[in-house]
């Protein structure tokens, strides 16, 4: 699972650098990878936290 953080986080690191260099389109599309990303952590953590 802290794999999906990492993921999530290099992701989000690319939104932004690709934000400043005028890359609207794919910083988007990096954008929403990593909200599915921190989603999919998120339910993984809650259904191992009550297992």
């Amino acid at each position: 699972m802290v794999d999906l953080i990492g993921l999530a986080i290099l992701f989000l690191v690319l939104a932004f650098v690709f934000y400043v260099l005028g890359a609207r389109g794919i910083a988007g599309f990096s954008m929403q990878i990593a909200k599915w990303l921190v989603i999919i952590f998120i339910i993984l953590a809650i259904i191992a936290f009550l297992l």
